[in-house]
């Protein structure tokens, strides 16, 4: 099984927590479906050109989390992700990701009002393109 997983090396951001936090992800959201046998710790880490480490690590810290489970001799599978899980996860990734952007915003000393209207900008924009309208008014990236 492919899992689409990708790695920026030039990131900040240590490798095992790039593929974690994908991985995490794909789980969660119900890309990757409960049950489904992940590929072995060797075979991910050659797909993705990193460690034995760095893989054994991130199924570790997954099925710590209760999102994988291993059976031995038998491999890594995706485990039950509940609907409380899967609703936590999207609120708490979509919280972090815009304490972010008004943290930048703060920064940059844009105003509440500025803020909030780049930020309406933007949601227009993507749900417009997401739907595959066409969105009006001035780009905002």
């Amino acid at each position: 099984m492919r899992i689409p997983i990708q790695i920026n090396e030039h990131s900040a951001e240590p490798l095992y927590h790039q593929i974690e936090t994908q991985l995490r992800s794909l789980i969660i959201s119900g890309q990757i479906e409960e049950g489904t046998l992940l590929p072995s710790i060797r075979e991910f880490a050659s797909g993705l050109n990193c460690s034995v480490i760095t893989v054994r690590r991130v199924y570790q810290d997954l099925e710590g989390e209760g999102l994988l489970r291993t059976r031995q001799g038998t491999g890594t599978f995706v485990a039950g992700v509940g609907d409380q899980t899967r609703e936590r996860f999207k609120r708490d990734t979509v919280v972090e990701a815009l304490e972010a952007a008004v943290e930048t915003g703060l920064s940059v000393h844009c105003s509440e009002e500025e803020l909030k209207a780049i930020f309406m900008e933007i949601v227009q924009r993507k749900y417009h393109q997401q739907k595959g309208g066409e969105s009006s008014g001035t780009p905002v990236d």
